[in-house]
């Protein structure tokens, strides 16, 4: 699943809001050497509960991340 996403840093705190067809993520890092991209990601890892990764926009507030559903196919 991809996912369109607009990023503030500097946030007091870290904060997900759905908006229509995107997601608004409020981030306390700041966008230095790359620590608000890695808090973005730890964040909506936390969120979904599943793997995400940027594909889009890593030096820009408008992103977008592809969430990695993980199969397991337990017939053995």
């Amino acid at each position: 699943m991809e996912i369109n996403v607009i990023v503030k840093v500097g946030s007091k705190e870290n904060k997900i809001e759905k908006v229509d067809d995107y997601y608004k993520v409020s981030l306390k890092a700041r966008a230095e050497k790359g620590e608000a991209n890695l808090e973005l990601i730890r964040v909506l890892k936390k969120y979904f509960g599943k793997e995400v990764k940027i594909l889009k926009g890593f030096k820009s507030k408008r992103k977008v991340l592809r969430v990695v559903w993980l199969f397991c196919n337990s017939n053995k």
